[in-house]
């Protein structure tokens, strides 16, 4: 694709440049608004669970999280005429008048979980962020109004009707509270609505949402239990975070207590939040909707926009640069755009298999929330300071362009939060995540939520149908009770804990590393049940993670199987050189050259499989001898998020039980660098690959005299 002219070739450096940028994301929309303005409809013939109304409602409002912060920033100059069809738009589109008139473009009223609720919070800001455009204020004595007054009178009662009209309704348990208070805050703040009208309903929706706080700035998407686990990016830039951050900015004079609760929970969560992006910008993809792309970074924009204290790892220059550092990430992927300019769904370049079901060809525009920071004036002391580097930069300064560093510095810190552990070094920057899970029915739930790791460089794949090269194990322990003919794949997990081991080296000092442990089963009737616990880099093998797995037969289950196959793989990379040959098959004698740099290959041997590919190096070896063998898998094209053809390395292992006592170890490391970053010649990435973890077992007290792993 040639990319989008004003996106694709910005540099992201100054407000000009985002501001022109979404000049650019905006302008190929025109060609497919509706004559009166209040609905939008891409060419695009892909549906989603709700109807056309409510999804070319969609296409109108989620531009608005730009148009409101253009028109916020021009408040004192008239409408540009390229923003008025918007504001057109709100009138008509709230108009039951144009319902079965010859335009019907009313969007319609709300029933239960009504996808019109979403769209309300965006309606909701852009009335807060420019008021005087979308509801005209009024004399005070409106018994003398002039012809366009009464149209402006008019038009501000059925705004407020139709935004009144979410109250009282049903909706989820989830995100979805906030597009309510915000709209509710909006007919208050904007609208003239007396706040005590509203005040009992977003109390309660507040109540319900404080529920999801899990502690240190972190909420669920929901209720965090045994039914379910997630906190993903709706937890910080795609709604709860973010939201609450806008409550700040707009709700401070009505309700200041929780808003300073909101701003102490922004700042505990951009302390943590930073470490999920990579030192180039790019974000770690995770969970679901992420065809919404650079709305990851919405909270950082947020956060400035709401003047909320930063913590001492943050100041504007490093927010700034963490930023546009990702906006200058996505503007090097031409591919999330149609030919007219119009975003597609997928995330690195059109991809149906990893949508969801709400997802219309209208819904990526809830990425034009990242640019709200453009509402904030030119001389603005976010606009006008020096954009720094990424907080851990520093580890960058050893990188040699010639040989690699003797020491990788690495940063591992483990968030009990969302139970995950943030990996980042001059080598890669990934994470490590056991617990969280989607209880409910999304496409590739298990790949977005319960995968063991997750890359900045190499993404993750999703699945294609139920065969194992469909499945795309990428990070999975993927197993068979049935001698391969169907996999399953971990899902909802019980006791997950976030703990550390001890590396203990051979001069008797030590180093301590996060772990992560759960316990899971393939399935309901399975009786297998399986103890997975993940084990944090070290500073002696910062490019190698550990996974342990223990499969024993559950007594409660009455056993039917005795043999089981398994498949576990490490990063996924792309298959095919950048000339678009197949990966060429390596051997040890490849590396062995120290002045010739080995791009890619693949070498399968024992228990190992090592691929080299022009995005990075990937392995993983079973490190109980003889237990496992090596072998790359090619999974389904398009199955990678950011690569549309890949290549797993992974290692199979067949077990069967005898006794009802027995079980199962897989012991496995995992190897990857990104090429990001450093250059190693095949040599040393040979040596780095043969320099493998040693793993032992000890008699641990603090784990109640249980054996745990340990590396040694």
């Amino acid at each position: 694709m040639p990319g989008l002219a004003g996106f694709s070739d910005n540099p992201f450096r100054t407000r000009e440049d985002c501001v022109t940028a979404t000049w650019a994301l905006l302008s190929p929309l025109k060609e497919y608004t509706s004559p009166l303005g209040a609905r939008i409809r891409l060419p695009v013939s892909t549906g989603a669970h709700f109807d056309e109304v409510a999804a070319q409602l969609e296409g109108f409002a989620r531009p608005l999280w730009a148009v409101g912060a253009l028109l916020a920033s021009a408040k004192n100059n008239p409408i540009d005429p390229r923003l008025q069809p918007w504001v057109d738009g709100l009138i008509a589109g709230t108009n039951p008048e144009n319902e079965h008139g010859i335009h019907g473009e009313y969007w319609g009223g709300f029933r239960t979980t009504d996808q019109r609720m979403v769209e309300l919070e965006i309606i909701g800001y852009a009335l807060l962020v420019a008021p005087e455009a979308f509801v005209p204020s009024l004399p005070a004595e409106p018994s003398n109004l002039t012809p366009q007054e009464t149209r402006n009178f008019e038009s501000r009662a059925r705004v407020i009707k139709y935004i009144r009209a979410i109250n009282g309704k049903e909706m989820p348990f989830n995100n979805w509270r906030w597009f309510r208070i915000m709209a509710n805050l909006a007919l208050v703040k904007a609208c003239g609505v007396p706040y005590e009208e509203v005040k009992e309903l977003m109390d309660s929706d507040h109540d319900i949402l404080n529920q999801f706080y899990l502690g240190n700035g972190w909420a669920a998407d929901g209720f965090w239990s045994d039914q379910g686990r997630q906190a993903d990016y709706y937890s910080s830039s795609f709604a709860i975070q973010f939201s609450q951050l806008l409550y700040v900015k707009y709700a401070s004079d009505i309700d200041p207590e929780r808003c300073e609760v909101f701003k102490e929970r922004g700042r505990l969560f951009g302390d943590q939040f930073w470490r999920y992006f990579d030192f180039d910008g790019a974000a770690i993809p995770f969970g679901r909707s992420l065809t919404y792309r650079f709305a990851a970074a919405g909270f950082w924009s947020a956060v400035i926009v709401a003047e909320v204290p930063l913590p001492p790892s943050l100041n504007l220059g490093t927010v700034k640069g963490l930023l546009l550092r990702h906006l200058r990430w996505w503007s090097k992927h031409p591919d999330i755009f149609n030919l007219d300019g119009t975003f597609n769904i997928g995330y690195a370049y059109p991809n149906m298999y990893m949508c969801e079901d709400y997802n219309s060809p209208q819904s990526p525009y809830w990425c034009l929330k990242t640019l709200i920071s453009i509402s904030l004036p030119e001389a603005h002391e976010f606009w006008t300071c020096k954009e720094l580097p990424h907080p851990l930069a520093k580890l960058l300064s050893s990188l040699s362009s010639s040989t690699a560093p003797p020491t990788v510095p690495i940063s591992v810190v483990g968030l009990d939060e969302p139970k995950q552990i943030l990996v980042s070094s001059s080598h890669h920057h990934y994470l490590l995540s056991l617990g969280q899970f989607c209880p409910w029915p999304i496409k590739a739930s298990e790949a977005k939520y319960c995968k063991f790791a997750y890359s900045s460089t190499f993404s993750f794949s999703v699945p294609t149908g139920p065969l194992i090269q469909q499945m795309a194990p990428d990070n999975t322990l993927a197993i068979s009770e049935d001698e391969g003919d169907t996999w399953r794949l971990m899902w909802k997990t019980a006791d997950p804990q976030l703990g550390t081991v001890q590396f203990r080296r051979s001069d008797g000092s030590s180093e301590e590393v996060p772990k992560l442990s759960a316990t899971w089963s393939p399935s309901k009737k399975s009786p297998l049940r399986i103890e997975t616990t993940l084990i944090a880099p070290t500073k002696r093998w910062p490019d190698w993670h550990i996974r342990v797995h223990t499969i024993r037969r559950r007594d409660t289950v009455k056993p039917t199987i005795n043999f089981i196959r398994t498949v576990e793989g490490g990063f996924a990379v792309p298959c095919r050189r950048e000339d678009g040959t197949a990966l060429p098959q390596l051997n040890a004698a490849d590396f062995g050259n120290d002045h010739e740099n080995i791009i890619d290959g693949v070498l399968d041997g024992g228990d190992s499989s090592l691929i080299l590919s022009s995005a990075g190096v990937s392995g993983i070896v079973h490190l109980l001898r003889g237990a496992g063998k090596g072998e790359a898998l090619k999974p389904d094209s398009n199955t990678n998020l950011m690569f549309q053809r890949s290549i797993i390395p992974t290692v199979r292992q067949e077990y069967e039980f005898v006794e009802d006592e027995e079980e199962m170890r897989i012991l496995v490391a995992v190897f990857a660098i990104s090429r990001k970053h450093v250059s190693l010649s095949g040599k040393e990435i040979w040596k780095l690959w043969n320099d493998r973890p040693v793993v032992g077992r000890v008699r641990d007290a603090s784990q109640n005299n249980m054996d745990a792993i340990v590396i040694a």
